[in-house]
């Protein structure tokens, strides 16, 4: 799969920002997780069926860490993603949204109704409940070493693990490690210490189809919060996957594909 990049520059030009583009067909936007850009399988898969553009949070992108200075409000990232849409030329994408991105994804359908066609939310952060807490700071300020906990069902899997490798070189694990600490800084910004902006007064305005997937063993954002999201947005789809964490695609491939590639199929 040849993954191409593409800068656009939105918010009165101040902001540049970096896209992974690839495969063909119907436009489909991809919002990553707290972690940072990546390219997981699953959009692999999507990609042979879509042509998927992924943007990457300000200040994530390698060579360019300051622009998450030009992002001051959550509402202000909104706004860039909103023209970042038009300025690429998509007339109503898909959106896929993983967890930090979720809450993204779902906030953008909220505050801008007519954006999207179609809406998948994977285990998105975004809502909060006293009786279900949300263990960010503690995986956030944590060991390393214990995030996978928050992030599996089987932390051990061949699919975790290889989320999780490191490059063999030790210089390249240094730049690695380094990357990826400011890349949770960068996403954190809107995040810390509980990722509510007041979502749950907006999903309301969501009117687009919409699959909600989650994992029942999700020890970061608890299953719980699947109904809640589900009794919010109308007409919404919810699939919980059994022995499955946060990451529903990493711990259930195949029953994560087969629920989102129906969905979108339409």
């Amino acid at each position: 799969m040849t993954v191409r990049d593409e800068t656009v520059e939105v918010s009165d030009n101040r902001l540049r920002l970096h896209v992974k583009i690839a495969g063909n067909g119907p436009p489909l936007l991809f919002f990553h997780p707290l972690a940072g850009p990546a390219w997981p399988p699953l959009l692999d898969r999507l990609a042979e069926r879509h042509t998927v553009y992924a943007p990457e949070h300000p200040g994530t992108s390698p060579g360019d860490p300051q622009a998450i200075g030009e992002v001051q409000t959550f509402w202000e990232l909104l706004l860039s993603y909103e023209e970042l849409v038009g300025k690429l030329g998509l007339d109503r994408p898909a959106a896929l949204g993983q967890s930090f991105g979720g809450m993204v994804a779902a906030d953008l359908a909220a505050s801008f109704p007519r954006l999207f066609s179609r809406l998948v939310l994977l285990s998105p952060l975004g809502l909060w409940r006293d009786d279900a807490p949300i263990p960010l700071m503690e995986m956030v300020s944590g060991p390393p070493a214990e995030v996978p906990k928050y992030l599996y069902a089987h932390p051990g899997s061949e699919a975790a693990q290889a989320a999780q490798a490191m490059p063999d070189d030790p210089a390249q694990q240094a730049k690695a490690i380094a990357q990826a600490t400011w890349n949770v800084g960068c996403t954190t910004k809107f995040a810390w210490p509980i990722a509510d902006h007041g979502l749950g007064r907006r999903l309301h305005r969501v009117c687009v189809p919409t699959l909600i997937v989650w994992g029942r063993e999700d020890a970061l954002v608890p299953v719980e919060y699947a109904k809640e999201f589900g009794s919010r947005i109308a007409g919404s789809r919810v699939e919980v996957l059994d022995d499955c964490g946060h990451v529903v695609h990493a711990d259930q491939p195949e029953r994560a594909w087969a629920a989102i590639s129906s969905f979108l199929a339409g």
